[in-house]
């Protein structure tokens, strides 16, 4: 908030530099007796009479009695003139509101003039309102109804200029003035915050009549999120919870979305909450909070979703022996499986023609030379913490592919012979 000077701001004046020099008889050392003999007093100045004891003393009453009246002289003009301005306030509400006797009874308070049509001397300005934004420079619009009108400005209580003497110690605030049709007495506020929000008073005071304007200065902030969940790990079919939090004025919307292919969107509010969560639900969720005053403020957090292995692809070529055999198996799980291979109930390692190449989600088994003892059933296993699948397929010479292997040419041309006697069947009947 913009504020005006306190009382104490104005206390200096009253200080002056103590003439220490004028302290005759003054030694660094020894005594100092006067000729009227009175006793030394021993100071940390040295030595000195009763009689510049009591001048010193008269200086420090003279000092301390201006001190005093500065005080309460600042003090008093700042407290009444707060007083009155509450009263102009209190009679303008009761004059707009159509409650007569109320303004005159505050009238009479400080000898202020009713808002009754004779003898009128106030002119109350319709309040207004400035709406600036946050790090904007607001810009309070007043002026002055002739060359002798004097302006002053007020926050509240507090004097922020009076005339072209500022007595504020805001560095970001300024009077607006240009001479012209009218002259322009507008205060200027740099880097405006929602601190300097309230009701500001230009006081206009002519020859004849005071004219108060009111103006409300409201401040509006983008939205900003300041708290969002952290990066979280659930296993599948957990409840989740995230929460994001942000401020602005006004008030920003917060809304989820799933940064997915899919791109689901949430019901709006500060949590979002995921009964029994899929593996199909994982990844980011941005939160976006926003009002009408600047671009909406996104943050994301991430959800990683445990589940356990499930192999979706098990793939074999049939090859002759001295060829080279690939058996290849992928799974899906989160965290990331670890894959083995089988023959039959024995495990098989590398080595010996023998290669096991393990990816995140996929494992190629490659048989660098094949031999007769090497034909037979594979089993590919994947493991993680949270469980185990695991697939088959046989791999055998290309002519004696079994009933059921895809891919094969043998199956196709079997497929023909049968659709042709099939034919020929019915064709006879």
């Amino acid at each position: 908030m913009a504020t005006g000077s306190e009382p104490g701001g104005c206390l200096l004046l009253a200080l002056l530099p103590f003439p220490i020099s004028s302290l005759d008889g003054v030694q660094a050392t020894g005594e100092s007796t006067s000729s009227r003999g009175q006793v030394p007093i021993k100071t940390n100045l040295g030595n000195y009479t009763e009689r510049h004891f009591s001048g010193f003393s008269r200086r420090i009453i003279l000092f301390s009695s201006r001190y005093l009246y500065f005080y309460f002289l600042i003090t008093a003009r700042i407290v009444l003139h707060s007083a009155v301005m509450d009263i102009m306030i209190a009679v303008q509400d009761a004059c707009v509101s159509g409650q007569w006797l109320t303004a005159i009874i505050l009238s009479f308070c400080c000898f202020l003039p009713s808002c009754l049509p004779a003898g009128q001397t106030v002119d109350y300005a319709s309040s207004e309102s400035v709406v600036s934004r946050q790090g904007d420079t607001a810009l309070l619009r007043c002026y002055l109804l002739d060359g002798i009108s004097k302006g002053a400005w007020l926050n509240r209580s507090s004097i922020i200029y009076a005339g072209n003497d500022k007595w504020s110690g805001d560095p970001r605030v300024s009077i607006v003035s240009n001479v012209g049709d009218k002259h322009e007495y507008s205060l200027q506020i740099q880097k405006v915050d929602v601190t300097d929000e309230g009701l500001y008073t230009c006081s206009i005071q002519s020859e004849r009549n005071l004219r108060p304007k009111l103006i409300q200065l409201i401040v509006k902030v983008p939205p900003k999120i300041y708290d969002i969940s952290s990066d979280i790990t659930v296993n599948e079919g957990s409840n989740v919870s995230l929460i994001c939090s942000a401020s602005g004025k006004p008030e920003p919307k917060i809304s989820w979305r799933h940064i997915s292919p899919s791109a689901r969107k949430y019901e709006s509010g500060e949590y979002l909450n995921i009964t029994g969560i899929t593996r199909d639900q994982a990844g980011d969720y941005e939160c976006g909070a926003e009002n009408d005053i600047a671009s909406p403020d996104t943050k994301t957090v991430r959800v990683t979703v445990n589940f356990p292995p499930a192999i979706h692809e098990m793939r074999s070529h049939g090859v002759r022996p001295g060829q080279i055999a690939l058996l290849r198996c992928e799974a899906a799980a989160v965290p990331s499986p670890v894959f083995e291979w089988y023959k039959g109930e024995k495990r098989i390692n590398m080595g010996q023609g023998i290669d096991i190449k393990n990816l995140s989600s996929r494992s190629v088994l490659t048989v660098k030379n094949m031999t007769q003892d090497r034909y037979g059933n594979y089993t590919c296993v994947a493991v993680n913490r949270l469980g185990t699948a695991n697939a088959s397929v046989p791999l055998i010479p290309p002519n004696t592919a079994p009933y059921g292997s895809t891919g094969g040419a043998e199956v196709l041309l079997a497929c023909r012979y049968l659709i042709l006697a099939l034919s020929s069947l019915v064709s006879v009947y």
